[in-house]
């Protein structure tokens, strides 16, 4: 069996009288990479999500680009940040044993646009990117072949590159779990706890936790907690973006992240390889009012088309396999906002971490951790755990798999077919120190059910071996958390009724 750490995550649903050095309220990925980077002190920490997994919000539904660091405005917290967190991408994903493909990204340009990419490499350069430049028609041409044929110029920046964003959320919580933090699930924060200026703690649906300092990374709710707690105000926007997913057998037709000039809501529509041996075509840009907002539109997901199609005429739209949404939480004033209250002692602000957030979330971490010891003593430990190995059956070769089938019979026991996903590596994903729970939380961990039939044919089979290791009734299993349950009766009287 492969090295499997356990770790008690799930506590009684009571109040408790623990005081806590450090609450994180969040686990998406800058949640989580905070989690990481204090799991290196002597500190007691938790992390409070009101989702049944990490990466429940935004840090589940975006592009997954680690972005060179071009596009924000010189001398803010994201260009210093997204630059710095870029640079720690190749050696933190090999630490924590995630896929992780440095290709390069192209700016492309249309006739008469060309001045733009000029501004573009003229920014990167002041937020310190290295390695941008201009490239003409035939070389865009010669590094993506099927691009369209309009195509005049190009920055390439080739320190960008593609991550799974919920892989990479899952390995920092898995590292911080094993090395101490404490992650609490379905725990909605209600309001928050202060006395004379200082926090206290926080109100959940299940009882109060003390605490001497909260960071507050609740993403599209930020802003929504921050008045909770008395603290300085600040304003999020939630911006909804659609996407098209197609698949695997398309590998290799987009070679770089290839972006249109940008406008004034964003980066535009873009396609992308994925690391896993999709493409992605994405994302719309639109505000809405309703923060849980992720559904798509026939209108979304048309323009999603027009735009990709601007990019890739010929892309075949008969391999789409799934589409999807999310949300960014959009700060008002356009900037991160990574900042300690002066008003209320032990408040800590993580919000408005939009794009490029996923890329700065290294960095975030760290600057957190920074913010944290400007409150409390931090001692760092003496040994660190590493994250637990990862079983990926299908990436072995043929040698190695037959060693482990050899040990264990159930790796050989080939579940999801479109991915090569086997039964034993969904056990270890619910045997995991953050452990599936959910059947997303098993598709998102070992990618069974992601492919071209989108768990058409394994879902069942994968229901009955969740309810099995984690001993409850099918009914009892929900796609992602209480209000998505999948099963409502059986067919039959003998069914376990």
């Amino acid at each position: 069996m492969p090295w499997v750490i356990v770790v008690a995550l799930f506590v009684p649903q009571k109040e408790m009288v623990t005081m806590y050095d450090v609450i994180i309220i969040g686990a998406g990925v800058v949640g989580c990479a905070a989690a990481h980077s204090l799991s290196r002190y002597n500190l007691n920490v938790a992390v409070l999500e009101k989702g049944a997994d990490v990466a429940t919000g935004t840090s589940r539904a975006n592009s997954g680009i680690v972005h060179a660091g071009y596009d924000p405005r010189p001398g803010t917290l994201m260009a210093e940040l997204n630059v710095q967190g870029n640079a720690m991408y190749p050696d933190l994903c090999r630490k924590l044993d995630i896929p992780f493909r440095q290709l390069g990204s192209l700016v492309v340009a249309t006739a008469g646009k060309e001045e733009q990419l000029k501004k573009l490499l003229a920014r990167g350069r002041a937020n310190g990117v290295t390695g941008l430049s201009i490239i003409g028609r035939d070389a865009v041409l010669d590094c993506e072949p099927k691009i369209n044929t309009q195509v005049e110029a190009a920055l390439y920046a080739p320190s960008a590159g593609i991550v799974s964003p919920w892989e990479l959320t899952l390995a920092l919580a898995e590292t911080a779990a094993v090395n101490g933090v404490e992650f609490r699930f379905n725990t909605k924060v209600t309001g928050i706890l202060t006395h004379e200026d200082s926090v206290q703690g926080v109100e959940t649906q299940h009882g109060k936790l003390w605490t001497r300092v909260v960071i507050n990374a609740a993403g599209v709710y930020a802003d929504i907690l921050t008045q909770l707690a008395g603290a300085e105000r600040y304003d999020i926007l939630p911006r909804k973006g659609e996407y098209l997913l197609l698949d695997k057998d398309l590998d290799g037709y987009v070679q770089h992240v290839v972006f249109p000039v940008p406008t004034a809501l964003g980066k535009g529509t873009l396609v992308l390889p994925t690391v896993e041996g999709n493409i992605l075509a994405g994302p719309t840009a639109v505000d809405v009012e309703e923060r849980e907002d992720v559904a798509t539109t026939e209108a979304g997901l048309a323009q999603v088309k027009e735009g990709a199609a601007r990019l890739f005429p010929d892309l075949p739209w008969n391999k789409v396999i799934t589409s999807f949404a999310g949300l960014r939480a959009v700060p008002a004033d356009g900037d991160f906002v990574l900042r300690s209250s002066a008003r209320v002692r032990g408040w800590i602000d993580a919000g408005g971490i939009q794009s490029p957030g996923l890329t700065a979330a290294p960095a975030i971490g760290e600057k957190l951790t920074q913010l944290v010891a400007g409150q409390l003593d931090m001692p760092p430990k003496a040994h660190l755990l590493p994250r637990p190995e990862v079983l990926r059956i299908r990436e072995m070769s043929l040698a190695d798999r037959e060693k482990w089938i050899a040990e264990n019979p159930s790796y050989g026991q080939i579940v999801c077919r479109c991915e090569g996903v086997s039964q034993g590596e969904i056990v270890d994903a619910i045997q995991r120190p953050i452990p599936a729970t959910t059947l997303d939380g098993i598709k998102q961990r070992t990618r069974a059910g992601g492919g071209r039939c989108q768990g058409g044919f394994c879902q069942p089979r994968m229901l009955t071996i969740m309810a099995r290791e984690l001993g409850i009734s099918p009914m009892e299993i929900t796609k992602f958390g209480p209000g998505s349950e999948l099963v409502t009766d059986y067919l039959s009287k003998g069914g376990g009724r």
